[in-house]
């Protein structure tokens, strides 16, 4: 086991556990994924739904598999230091897809992996007309998930949907059996009131994550007042696609409507920042380190 991938996520581990409002972005490919550090931010997260929107054109509706979540993982671990916490859907099966999962993602890069507890194929968070598989049926892909790590480190997130098909008691009675059974942190996704935002870090000794899906159904709450409730994570998945989508919206309508871009118009970032950002002056540095013309 590398020796910096053990450091990275025992030191990404602890963070998390202080409970203190870890301000998450998501990145769908590896260009975002280095814009959420180039930014600032402690941890990145490789979103399914911003996966399958920006690489398939497809809603989230369970598209994508394990192949592209691997694909993914593997280029951002390329060329970020961050922790990554990916998107694992439903595990793409059974248990034992589970156990294979997380085998396979932890080898590609992952810090933390989430599974959620929806059918498989599963629908975004956010939609309607979503189901849920059995209490015990997702407690056993977890304890799955538990054994199939091979670094402690590695943390499992236990998402469940269960609010929106059965309701919030429902969805927190899960939750603690997600607990027993293993899981570091704890996701109740699409939580509908501020009343339930505030009272779900008190009920649990383990961290939670929410989600703030921009237009979602979840009310937005800063990241300040997520940490004085105690939360251990802040994610925001899909900033940086709906962002982009509006950037490429507003440049592409002007260029259509003047028939020209040009670099100063502020819908587009420079040329020199396009390099900076892909890395470029370190592999103008390694091609001339290689050069046959070299002495």
């Amino acid at each position: 086991m590398n020796q910096s991938s053990t450091a990275r996520r025992a030191s990404f581990r602890s963070r998390v556990q202080e409970r203190r409002g870890l301000l998450v972005a998501g990145a769908f490919n590896a260009l975002s994924a280095r814009i959420v550090e180039d930014i600032g931010f402690e941890a990145v997260y490789l979103t399914g739904a911003g996966t399958s929107n920006m690489f398939l054109g497809l809603p989230d509706l369970g598209f994508i598999g394990l192949h592209e979540v691997a694909e993914h993982t593997a280029r951002i671990r390329d060329i970020s230091t961050l922790p990554i916490i990916v998107d694992a859907d439903t595990g793409f099966g059974n248990a034992l897809n589970v156990r294979h999962t997380v085998r396979t993602l932890e080898r590609a890069g992952a810090d933390a992996i989430q599974l959620e507890d929806q059918v498989l194929p599963k629908k975004c968070g956010h939609f309607s007309g979503k189901a849920v598989i059995s209490t015990n049926e997702m407690v056993g892909k977890l304890r799955a998930a538990v054994d199939a790590r091979e670094d402690e480190n590695v943390q499992i997130i236990a998402r469940s949907d269960a609010c929106a098909v059965h309701g919030i008691e429902d969805a927190i009675e899960r939750g603690h059996r997600y607990i027993e059974a293993g899981a570091d942190i704890l996701f109740i996704e699409a939580t509908e009131t501020v009343e339930d935002i505030q009272r779900l870090p008190q009920l649990f000794d383990t961290p939670q994550l929410i989600n703030i899906v921009i237009g979602g159904k979840t009310p937005t709450l800063s990241a300040n007042e997520l940490a004085q409730l105690k939360y251990g994570i802040v994610l925001y998945a899909n900033a940086t696609l709906q962002s982009a989508v509006q950037g490429m919206q507003t440049a592409l309508r002007r260029l259509r409507s003047d028939g020209r871009l040009d670099e100063d118009s502020s819908l587009v970032v420079s040329f020199a920042e396009r390099q900076r950002l892909v890395n470029k002056d370190f592999y103008d540095a390694l091609e001339r380190k290689y050069s046959p013309d070299r002495e």
